[in-house]
C-alpha cells in the first residue's frame, strides 16, 4: 500500500476502505474482509454508529495493530457550551477508544465544523500529546471555516476529508489545501454510485482502453492527482476490483478528458459550506 507522508510527520495509506452506511451488524465482517485483502486504512466515525464493530475487527485481525491506520471522527450533541466543548470533544474521543477497546487512535477528524470548533481542535491536539491520537485533521472543512480554526490555533490540519469525484472534482478546493499542506482525502469517490457513474460513456471507453473497470478508473484519477480516497463496498470482490488500482496510469489524454466530466456541485445531499467561499 503506497503512503503519504502528512505535515504532521504521520504517514498515512492513500487508499483505505470506508464503512459509512454499512450496519453495524456487518461491518465486522467487512472490515476483516477488507484487512484481508489488503486495506490498510479503516475509516469509521462516531456518526457512524459502528466503532465497535470496526474495533473488534481491528483487535481479532492476523494484521498487527500497527499496521492498520484507523481514522474516525468526533459528532458532538446540541448540548456544546463555550467554554465546555473541550471537555466534551475529549470525553468523546475517549468514549470511542472505550468502544473500539484500543489504546489509541491513529486520526481523529472533527467531522464537521459544528461551532466553538476552535474548542474541539484545542482537545484533539491536546489528545495527539497525550498519545491517544498519532494524528489529528477535519473533514468537510472550507475556507470560511477552515481559516479560523488555524487562526485560533496557529496549527493547520494535516488532513481535510470532502466530497470528491469525478463529477464533483474540487477545482477551487484543491489548489488552496495543496497551498495550505492539507492532504485531501475523498470521500465518495465514486459517486456514492449515482448520476448513472458506472455506464457513464467516458468513463466506460477509459475502462476500455485499460482493460480495467469503471471504479478503478474513477479513482486512479483522483489518486494520480495526490487525493487520497477511502471508497465503501460491502461486496468482497469490488473491495478488491477498488483495491487494484497502483499498477496503471492514465494518460494525460484520459484525464483530460475526465475533467470535462466535472459538474461543479455536489452529487451528495450532505450539507456543507463547499459553494460559499
Amino acid at each position: 500500500m503506497k503512503e503519504v507522508l502528512l505535515s504532521d510527520g504521520i504517514s498515512m495509506p492513500v487508499l483505505g476502505y470506508g464503512v459509512y452506511n454499512i450496519p453495524a451488524s456487518s461491518t465486522e465482517k467487512c472490515v476483516s474482509e477488507a484487512l484481508g485483502v489488503g486495506y490498510r486504512l479503516i475509516d469509521t466515525a462516531q456518526y457512524y454508529r459502528n466503532e465497535a464493530e470496526v474495533g473488534r475487527a481491528v483487535r481479532l485481525s492476523p494484521v498487527p495493530r500497527g499496521e492498520v491506520f484507523l481514522t474516525s471522527k468526533v459528532c458532538l450533541s446540541s448540548s456544546r457550551i463555550p467554554g465546555r466543548t473541550r471537555a466534551i470533544a475529549t470525553e468523546s474521543v475517549k468514549e470511542s477508544l472505550h468502544r473500539m477497546g484500543l489504546d489509541y487512535i491513529d486520526q481523529m477528524l472533527i467531522h464537521w465544523p459544528m461551532g466553538h470548533d476552535d474548542e474541539i481542535w484545542e482537545a484533539l491536539l491536546s489528545l495527539k500529546d497525550e498519545g491517544l491520537i498519532r494524528s489529528a485533521g477535519v473533514s468537510n472543512f472550507y475556507p470560511r471555516t477552515l481559516g479560523p480554526l488555524v487562526e485560533s490555533s496557529g496549527v493547520t490540519p494535516p488532513v481535510n476529508q470532502i466530497e470528491v469525484s469525478v463529477y464533483y472534482q474540487q477545482k477551487r478546493m484543491l489548489p488552496i489545501m495543496r497551498e495550505k499542506g492539507v492532504q485531501v482525502v475523498a470521500w465518495s469517490p465514486l459517486a456514492e454510485g449515482r448520476s448513472a457513474v458506472f455506464t457513464d460513456p467516458t468513463l466506460l471507453d477509459i475502462a476500455s482502453l485499460h482493460h480495467r473497470t469503471v471504479a478503478q478508473v474513477a479513482l486512479r484519477f483522483l489518486l494520480q492527482q495526490g487525493i487520497a480516497a477511502i471508497p465503501k463496498t460491502v461486496h468482497p470482490e469490488r473491495m478488491k476490483e477498488n483495491f487494484d488500482v497502483f499498477d496503471f496510469d492514465l494518460t494525460q489524454e484520459d484525464i483530460d478528458r475526465i475533467r470535462l466530466l466535472d459538474r461543479g456541485r455536489p452529487i451528495s445531499h450532505w450539507p456543507s459550506d463547499a459553494l460559499v467561499y
